[in-house]
This record gives C-alpha cells, structure tokens and sequence, in this order.
C-alpha cells in the first residue's frame, strides 16, 4: 500500500526565479527554500501542517538586505527555514494588501513595523508571531543594537518547538488575534459601521475647526532648530506639509475662522522644514532627487534608497512652496526632482516612471560587496582629488560640510560602512561663505557651481550606480504624472523647455499604462509592468492616484482624453444613475457583480468609503510567469479600508476629492454623494484624530463648502489675430490657477490660440455646459460655477 502524500517527506526547493520582481527574485540564490506566494506553496502549509514564515520587504530595502546577508544566505537558518516551515518571499509593492494587513498585526503586538516584516502564520494564515529585523547568526551589528533584538536563529528554534508542542495553543492564540484584526478592519471604520444605519443620508462635510486642531498638533510637535515634526529618524511626509502650505488657500469662509496667524505660521513651519530638507543630505546635493528619510534629526544623513512616490509628493510640494513664496531655493528644489523624475534611470524609455533607487550600491567596478551610500559619499581625498587642493576645493567643503575625517558619527554607522566617508549637505549660504571669505557672492556661487558639476561627472563615470527597481506601479505612476502636470503649468514661464519635458512625461507615462495596463474593451486596470504585465489587478490607490493625475493632466492641457479616461476608471454606470442618493450599502449591493470594471463597482465598501482591493480577489503570484489556469480563490485573511495618511496618502482621502472634483467638473452629483459618503464613513477617525487624516479632512471641507468650477470658455482669438488671442489666453488662465487651487476646477471649452478645439467631450457630459453658446470670434468668457449656479466675470473667481 502506497504512502499518502502527506506523509512523504517534504523537500523544497527555492522557486523565486519563476517571480519577475527584482526583489524576489534577489533571494532566488539563497540557500532557503523560498516559495512565491501562490495556492501551491499556502497548500503546503496545510498538507504539511507547518507554519508559513512570511518575508515581505522591497527591493531598495537597506535592512531587507542586511537580514539577507545575515540570516538567509546562512546555511544554519536554511536548515530550519526548509525543514520546520514553509518560507515565502513578498515584494511589498506588488502585494501591498499582504503588507497592510500583517504589518497592522507587527505594530498592533509590539509597537513598531518596517521592513522588512517577517510573521510566522498559521496554515490558515493566521498571524502567530511577527517582527521587523532580527539579527542573523551572521550580524555584524553591533552588541549594543544586538542586545535590543533576539536573535533570529533563537526565533526560528523557539517557533519550531512551540508549534510542535503547543500547537493547540497557537491556533487559539492565533484565531483570536486574528478575530480582533477582523473586528478592527469591519468596525474600524467607527462612523459608519456595517449594518448600521446612516445618522445622515446627505451628510455635510465636516467641521472647519478641525483644520486648527490639525494644525495645533503639528504645532506641537515641530522642531523649530531643524524642521520637520519628530526626532530622529525623521520622514518627509509630503502629505502634512502640503496640508499646512494649503491652509491659507481656502476661500474667506474657512479661512476667517482659521485665522491669519495660523495660516502665517503653518506655511512657516512647512516651509522651513522644506528648506532644512533642500540643504540636507537627504537631498541628493550634487544629483537630484532625494532619499526616503533621515537617520538623523537635522535632515544631514539619510537612508539613500529614493522612491518614486517621494520624488512625486515632494515635487508637488515645493511646487506649493515657490508658488505662495517665489523663493528660488524652492524653485531649484522643483528643478531637481523633475531632472530626476524625467531623466534615466528612473523615466522609462517607453513611458512611465520604474519606482525606485537601492540605498546600497558598489563603491567601485572592482568590489564585491556593496555599502549603503556608496555611491553618495565621499572621503576627504576623494573630493579634493576630484576638486584640487585650492581654494575651489576648500570652499566646496566648507559649503557641504566635508572633514578630514569624515562627518557621519560612529553611532549612525552600525556596520561601520561610513568610516572617515562624508555626507554633502548644505552647511552655509554662498551669502555667508562670501562674508568669511572675502570672496565675492557670484564668484562663490559660480565656484560652487563648477564643483557640483565636476563632482556628478566623477561620480558618473567611476561608481557603479545603486540598482534599479524598474517596476512600473500604477498608483506611483499617477502620483508623478499629476505633480509633472502641474509643474509643467507652473514651469512655463519660467523655463519652456522643463516645462515641456514635465508634460510629455505625464503624457508619455499615461499613453504607455492606457496601452500595457488598462484593458479599453472591460476598463480592466492593472497595477505593475515588469517584462510585461503584471497579473495583480489595481488596487484602490493604483485607482486613487491615477485617477487624481489624470485630473491635474486634464487641467494641464485641456485635453478631454484625460478625463474621460479618469471617468471611466472611476465608474462604469450612466450620468443619470439609479443609485443617485441610495444608501451606500445598497449601492454596495446593486453593483457587486463580477462584468463591472471601476473604483466604485470594484471596490465600494458598504460603508461608503472604498476596501483597498478589489471584490475580485487578485491572484496569489502576482508576477510569477507560470501559465497556471487553476482558478484563483482569495488569499486574504481580511480585506482593509485605509483611511489614514502614512507615507502615501489616504487612497480614501485621495478617492474622495477625486470625486469631488469630477463632480464639478463633470457637474455630476451622484460623484458629490459618493464622496460625502465616503467622508463620513471615517467621521469619527477625522473629528478624533483630524491630524492622522489631512487627506480626509481636506475632502471633507471641500464636501461641506462646495469646489469652485471654473470655465474658460470662448474662442481666444478671431482669424488673424492668434498672437493676441494666445496672451489673452494665458492672462485669464493665469487668473484662474492662481493660487494652490484648493477646492477649485479649471476646464476648458472652445478654440484655443493654438487652434485646437477643446471641450467637446466635456459638454456632452457637464449638463451646464452642455447647452452654452461660443461665441465665435468674441474673445473669451470665464465662468464661475458653484452648487449648479454660474456667474460671468474674472471677479468672481
């Protein structure tokens, strides 16, 4: 009698070369047995009865790579890995569902998360223990972090023997845990539980006074020395310092009960912050871009990976900030980050942005092992060999803070990588070097010019450059189209031909993800391009964002195609909808059927507000290449609906102004009721903790006071008279972008200077615009539409 197949001895083998994700597949050399996550390896899990050890981290992940050169190139932890459990690699990026949802179990249970995270769980999936890094028997940290940290070996020997002595224990634990994570994610959403009963079924926005209480928080926390709102380490995070630069940008009745010393002191704390930001070294002083955080608390030694949702939320930013300072300082941080965002590596060739730069890197063709910011630093001798030893050299320097041996503490050197190396960040003004030297401004200016130039041609043609991850994610692809957008508006008169490179990008990145990623006949979205597409489907930030950049790009160019297609991502039903003012459970229950392809049918909560996947479960492998046809059944222990703003915005918070600004532009009100709906749904969150949701709270002002429409309409000039027209033209859509554009649409209808006839498919959607007359030759009207109602008259905006 032949044995069952659950009692052959299991022997695994590493199977990451059939993942197309540079992450993954990075550990396919590993002596652990790595599965991709896919039904075969979570039915291993179950036929074997072992737990799954879960690995999720991204590709630019310094400390991913640390704990793979400790712990998983190590002979001794692939022995238990391979024997005791079934181990799996997850690029964060393509299954950002599987991220959310454990790491919301690691900072539940011990207080903090990053990457990479590691769980162990149950053959149901059930979370049974996680953590971020764990020292390997390999570390070479120091006894002092060491100490701070069990070791993973400990770990691995520990898990093992409980699962095999207490296994009832554990899958009691683990359920109930797992109960709780349930609880949270269907009740989390306090306002609007499921199968309650809206208290409102026009809710009203929300309360004006929460925007000072957000305000008050980050005033509490702001560092007046260096910037920013913690100590070390210390974020960027775009979201709050575009919220405290908008403040001021409401209309008189939001911004009268703020008051005018809030609004002057939180553009201060946001702007002041993004200098200190400009002149430190998570600023890529003599490239462009920046990196993903500081490890210290005045901005000087960053972790170098550079993401693309970063460059993104930054450009747009210091788009915010030179426009309400017209600060120089703020316009060559805009330059940079759209050099970088439209140059190699990171612009793809076809179109699209891949999404990030590895922290670590060789420091020469001739090594082996590389070092974190290798590629960034630079000792002493390097930089005078590459300067000289004169006066250029020593003012270069003294600017960027270079010593003789080395600036970066030993205490931030935990792998002694950075010994006698230098971090350039800006120590001084050219202003004040010219004071101490004597040494005229220009002449200082031009010195330092020439240095930075000579530097990043050294550094281009003798260092081998940190490795790309060129996945193209949707969601971050929206976020760099709709921030070029709005540079290339801003940039135009400044630089035509920058301007110019920030709009064909956004529109070369929107042409190759309509052609490799969205399906035109089912309207289909799907969320990564590697060696061709992806199978995870989009998700709701892949939604959120894109949507969002394919309006800032409609109101770039006037071109309809954009906003079309960022109405149909959006939904798929008709203008006059059955579901206009229906509750959003039974909106949730008409529209849940497998042929509807949109942000709403697709991912509609019954709470209003939108799950973060779709109710098409997406694929388990979500880049393998096997050519499997077995059906796919969801592989989540529960699906999330993110409200909180973190290092990206709140997909919700983004969906909802989203919404809000296709209804005044598509004067469509079934949007306007989806948007307040999903704004309610996180009331309770946002009155509570209004500075965990700037994004929601945005859009709930913007639900409660109605956005401003406003249409440029007309032909610019009669034949003949196009010069004219084309100033005429660009004085009134001056007027109506002025400002940061809270709570306010700019469309176009008619002949423009350029003869191109915008707004055809906007009138047969917008039922006002529908029936307005051009006319032709008469120069152009602006119109201002509010709640339905339109006033003729630049004075109204």
């Amino acid at each position: 009698m032949e044995k069952s197949t659950e009692a052959l001895p299991l022997r695994l083998e590493n199977t990451l070369a059939q993942s197309r994700s540079p992450y993954v597949r990075a550990h396919m050399n590993n002596p652990v047995a790595w599965q991709t996550w896919n039904p075969s390896s979570l039915a291993l899990a179950k036929q074997h009865n072992r737990l799954l050890f879960v690995s999720i981290g991204y590709a630019a992940c310094h400390w991913c790579h640390v704990m793979e050169k400790e712990s998983f190139m190590s002979p001794e932890v692939a022995v238990i890995l391979n024997e005791s459990f079934i181990p799996i690699k997850v690029d964060r990026e393509e299954r950002p569902d599987l991220d959310d949802i454990y790491m919301n179990y690691v900072q539940a249970t011990t207080g903090s998360g990053g990457w990479p995270m590691n769980v162990f769980l149950t053959p149901d999936l059930q979370p049974v223990f996680g953590g971020t890094y764990w020292p390997g028997p390999n570390s070479s940290t120091p006894a002092a972090i060491k100490h701070e940290s069990i070791g993973f070996l400990d770990i691995l020997r520990k898990m093992s023997m409980i699962w095999q002595t207490q296994e009832e224990k554990c899958r009691t634990s683990a359920q109930e845990i797992t109960r709780q994570l349930k609880q949270f994610a269907e009740e989390g959403v306090h306002s609007h539980r499921m199968g309650e009963k809206s208290d409102s079924d026009s809710p009203d926005g929300l309360e004006i006074d929460l925007l000072e209480e957000a305000y008050e928080h980050f005033q509490r926390k702001y560092d007046p020395i260096n910037g920013g709102f913690s100590l070390a380490p210390k974020f960027p995070t775009p979201v709050n310092l575009s919220f405290l630069l908008r403040l001021g940008q409401w209309p008189k009745a939001v911004a009268s009960v703020i008051g005018k010393d809030v609004v002057v002191d939180a553009a201060s704390m946001a702007i002041s912050t993004l200098r200190q930001m400009a002149r430190g070294g998570i600023r890529d002083q003599i490239g462009f871009g920046f990196s993903r955080y500081s490890v210290t608390a005045d901005w000087t030694l960053p972790h170098w990976e550079k993401m693309l949702y970063d460059q993104a939320q930054l450009l747009d930013v210091y788009l915010d900030a030179f426009i309400l300072t017209a600060d120089p300082e703020m316009l060559g941080a805009v330059l940079d980050i759209v050099t970088y965002l439209t140059s190699p590596p990171i612009a793809a060739p076809r179109g699209g942005f891949y999404c990030a730069e590895d922290a670590d890197s060789l420091p020469t063709d001739k090594d082996t092992e590389k070092r974190e910011g290798a590629y960034y630093v630079w000792t002493n001798k390097e930089f005078r060999s590459v300067l000289g030893d004169g006066r250029e050299a020593d003012i270069c320097a003294r600017f960027y803070g270079v010593l003789p041996n080395g600036n970066v503490e030993p205490e931030h050197d935990p792998h002694d990588e950075l010994i006698g190396r230098n971090t350039l960040s800006v120590r001084m003004t050219p202003g004040t070097l010219s004071k101490e030297t004597g040494i005229p401004e220009d002449e200082i200016s031009s010195i330092l010019k020439e240095g930075r130039r000579k530097l990043r041609e050294y550094r281009d043609q003798h260092r081998p450059r940190p490795s790309l991850d060129d996945k193209i994610i949707v969601a971050w692809n929206g976020m760099a189209i709709g921030a070029l957008a709005r540079a290339s508006v801003v940039l135009q008169t400044i630089d035509a031909e920058k301007a110019q490179a920030c709009r064909q990008s956004a529109e070369k990145a929107v042409s190759f993800i309509r052609q490799e990623l969205f399906d035109e006949e089912t309207h289909k979205l799907w969320r990564i391009y590697r060696e061709g597409r992806g199978d995870t489907p989009g998700f709701a930030d892949d939604h959120a964002f894109l949507i969002n950049g394919l309006i800032k790009l409609y109101e770039a160019t006037f071109d309809d195609s954009y906003l079309q297609l960022a109405d149909l991502l959006q939904r798929k039903f008709a203008n006059k909808s059955p579901f206009l003012n229906c509750d959003p459970r039974e909106i949730f229950r008409l529209i849940t059927s497998p042929f509807t392809e949109s942000q709403i049918t697709n991912f509609l909560a019954p709470t209003g507000a939108f799950y973060t996947t779709p109710h098409t479960p997406p694929p388990s492998s979500s880049m393998s290449t096997s050519t499997s046809a077995e059906p796919q059944t969801s592989d989540l222990l529960l699906r999330l609906i993110p409200g909180m703003d973190n290092a990206e915005p709140s997909p919700n918070g983004i969906s909802a102004q989203n919404l809000l600004l296709l209804s005044s532009l598509l004067s469509n009100t079934e949007y306007a009721s989806h948007a307040a709906h999903c704004v309610q749904a996180f009331e309770a969150e946002t009155e509570h903790y209004p500075f965990c949701y700037v994004t929601l709270l945005t859009a709930g002002i913007m639900s409660g006071i109605g956005v401003k429409g406003v249409v440029v309409c007309g032909d610019s000039a009669s034949e003949g008279n196009e010069e004219d027209g084309a100033v005429e033209e660009d004085m009134v859509l001056g007027k109506a972008r002025a400002g940061l554009g809270v709570g306010r649409t700019v469309a176009r209808v008619g002949r423009s200077g350029n003869g191109v006839e915008a707004g055809t498919w906007l009138k047969q959607k917008n039922d006002i615009l529908s029936g307005l007359k051009i006319r032709e030759g008469k120069g152009l009207r602006v119109l201002v539409c509010e709640a339905g109602v339109c006033r003729e008259g630049v004075e109204h905006l």
